[in-house]
């Protein structure tokens, strides 16, 4: 029995689905905020769940009480939902957020509920959003890497290919799940300096949300988050100034950075080299046309 459980099904024009879970894959929380935040900033009308009873280790991520009228003690389940989000416009695309805890077990029927309601909404590309603890200093903007499931959408899109080898979670398993399913997917990641990961991570979601908005050539107002990013950058040169060792410690990971980037084959392209956002939104665009999407 599928552990899948609609509400209804929405009304939605080329869908988007982006993903973004707690847990493993959420250092900083960075990629758990930027779903909340599209959330907030086009509003949601919750369509279908994901039974927490088939997925969850609940000693694992617990439910919790509430009171409700300072009498009723209720208890609140941790849910994976599917929010249906009108892009207003804004863009060709609606979107389809999925949000909640990282399963605990069963990730291939897990995965098998997410592709049914890809299948269903008429999503025409899954984004997954992570972030992972690196050996990278706070001083520098966050570089999103990310894969696709075709190769050569990765250069079209101006993606900075991951390398990453060893465990994943739900975001990479799921992510390999729409290429077995031919849906089209792109894997987005930021990385969070190690040495400060306590949530939250203003730059690590401000760098996944540019990277989404150029992606779907959707306008997004990120001048609270730059200023959040800021202030964020602000007070932890104050925490690394007052300590010698963890300053020489980060002008280390900003030479070693400098000098992985200097002997890098394929350098990081300066941001004039890069394709524009309406360059990027066209390829994207162009993929779904070649793909029988549009």
């Amino acid at each position: 029995m599928s552990s899948l459980r609609w509400q209804h099904h929405p009304n939605l024009r080329k869908p988007v689905l982006v993903a973004g879970f707690t847990g493993w894959n959420d250092a900083g929380d960075a990629a758990s905020d930027a779903v909340a935040w599209l959330s907030g900033q086009f509003g949601v009308d919750r369509f279908a769940t994901i039974d927490p009873e088939e997925h969850m280790d609940f000693q694992a991520v617990r439910p919790t009480v509430e009171l409700t009228g300072g009498l009723t003690r209720d208890i609140r389940w941790p849910t994976v939902r599917f929010d249906a989000s009108a892009t207003r416009g804004r863009a060709s695309h609606d979107l389809i957020l999925l949000s909640g805890p990282e399963p605990s077990m069963r990730w291939r029927e897990f995965c098998e509920g997410v592709l049914a309601v890809a299948h269903d909404s008429g999503t025409v590309m899954v984004v997954t959003l992570g972030a992972l603890l690196a050996d990278t200093p706070h001083t520098r903007i966050p570089r999103v890497t990310g894969s696709t499931t075709d190769p050569d959408l990765t250069a079209k899109l101006g993606l900075r290919r991951s390398r990453y080898e060893g465990p994943t979670g739900i975001v990479g398993v799921l992510h390999d799940a729409c290429r077995s399913a031919d849906i089209p997917s792109v894997s987005l990641w930021a990385p969070v300096p190690h040495y400060v990961s306590t949530p939250p991570n203003p730059p690590g979601t401000f760098a996944l949300l540019e990277r989404l908005g150029t992606l779907m050539a959707l306008p997004l107002d990120l001048e609270e988050l730059r200023v959040a990013a800021s202030a964020w950058q602000t007070r932890i040169d104050s925490a690394v100034d007052s300590d010698d060792d963890l300053r020489d410690y980060v002008r280390t990971l900003e030479s070693q950075l400098d000098s992985l980037e200097d002997e890098t084959e394929e350098p990081e392209p300066h941001p004039e080299d890069l394709p524009s956002g309406d360059a990027i939104a066209e390829a994207f665009e162009q993929y779904l046309r070649e793909q029988g999407l549009e």
